[in-house]
């Protein structure tokens, strides 16, 4: 198993990044978690980003899971 140096970083900063480079864009907000999409010629993708100071790994590797983001690819914007 490859690994691909993901970093504790906040959520504001993932939702940077999933926004800026991936094409997601804010939907609404419900507390502390802010619902993402992105439009493809497949259909809808949808993830969940927690609006906290840290995410766990286990968290960020959730998040980039359901956005079908991969993590060697995210990595890349750290």
């Amino acid at each position: 198993m490859a690994l691909h140096n993901l970093k504790i970083i906040s959520g504001r900063a993932c939702i940077k990044i999933l926004c800026k480079e991936f094409g997601f864009v804010e939907i609404r907000q419900k507390g502390s978690h802010i619902i993402l999409k992105k439009t493809t010629p497949f259909g809808d993708i949808g993830t969940v980003v927690p609006d906290h100071k840290e995410l766990k790994i286990g968290t960020l590797k959730g998040i980039l899971e359901l956005a079908k983001v991969s993590e060697s690819e995210f990595t890349k914007f750290l």
